[in-house]
């Protein structure tokens, strides 16, 4: 019986049709010619997984034989077996011992790393971060960690801290009330390890301004791109007359929210700003004291009004 397929450049194809494409039947294991019909290679494996899986289960688990994706961050990439506890008398001896052990114990390294990369993994999710600031946030820790340079600081502390720097790194920087609200540690002891992290790595993170907050705290505020526009202006504008030296980026950003809004027809609160911010509306104030008597040189142009400069609240 002549051969049905041959061999060419290391693909199978049709000895009739070399260039036709081949369709796979997983179920039978065939490989068939599209333009005849021919099976050209049986036994074909089926690399899928074992079992269906759907996109709604949220159990967490996936039934591929492939077992879980590597991980750099531990100690031989995490490529291991852990064979689970025996559930009949086939896994046991005469004595009740379990016949199948595990032939490498997780190492106390390896655990710590775990939970820190769960926990940084776990605030990131509920702030909505993307996994670039997680990966950077695990390989903070992971040098963190292997230096050994925050002896006697909590594992908890340092995630937090690390995840703090990630967002400053990326661009995309959260304040330490933010942090503090997804984290289980204090605003004081956070800033503490971001301090020592910076030092023991030798890194640095580029100054945050107004501009990285106001699009966020904006749209969370629900106002308009006009009155966004006009609150980076302000912000910027007050920087550049010196009127809010020494004041926090954060405090300026919501004292220009709360004055663009209050010439706009979409009025804010202080407190609904400083909610948003995380100031406090004090805060909001003093800062809103330095700016208002430049008001004039501070707004747009183009800034339509809705509440004429002259009538904006004064502190």
């Amino acid at each position: 019986m002549a051969s049905t397929s041959r061999i060419e450049a290391n693909k199978v194809v049709c000895y009739a049709h070399p260039d036709a494409p081949l369709i796979e039947d997983y179920r039978a294991g065939d490989m068939i010619c599209s333009e005849c019909g021919l099976v050209v290679g049986d036994r074909v494996i089926d690399v899928g997984s074992e079992w269906r899986t759907f996109s709604n289960e949220k159990s967490g688990v996936d039934p591929s034989r492939v077992g879980g994706p590597e991980n750099p961050l531990l100690s031989g990439g995490d490529l291991s077996t852990i064979i689970g506890p025996g559930r009949g008398d086939a896994s046991f001896d005469n004595f009740w011992v379990s016949k199948y052990q595990n032939r490498r114990n997780i190492s106390s390294t390896d655990r710590a790393l775990i939970n820190a990369f769960r926990e940084i993994n776990t605030m990131a999710d509920r702030i909505n971060l993307p996994k670039t600031i997680v990966d950077r946030a695990n390989n903070l820790f992971k040098q963190v960690h292997d230096g050994k340079n925050l002896k006697g600081r909590a594992n908890d502390a340092i995630a937090s801290a690390c995840l703090y720097i990630a967002c400053r790194q990326e661009g995309v920087p959260r304040t330490f009330k933010e942090i503090c609200a997804v984290s289980k540690i204090s605003k004081k002891e956070i800033g503490r390890c971001f301090k020592l992290i910076l030092k023991a790595l030798e890194t640095s993170v580029d100054l945050i301004t107004t501009a990285d907050f106001m699009s966020r705290f904006c749209a969370n505020l629900g106002l308009p791109n006009s009155v966004q526009r006009a609150a980076t202006h302000i912000a910027r504008k007050a920087g550049e007359l010196d009127i809010v030296s020494g004041r926090s980026p954060i405090s300026v950003a919501a004292a220009a929210i709360y004055m663009a809004s209050q010439a706009s027809e979409d009025k804010r609160s202080q407190k609904e700003i400083g909610d948003t911010a995380g100031v406090a509306d004090v805060t909001i104030r003093q800062s809103y004291k330095l700016m208002y008597p430049c008001a004039a040189k501070l707004f747009p142009e183009d800034f339509k009004f809705a509440t004429p400069i002259e009538f904006l609240p004064q502190m």
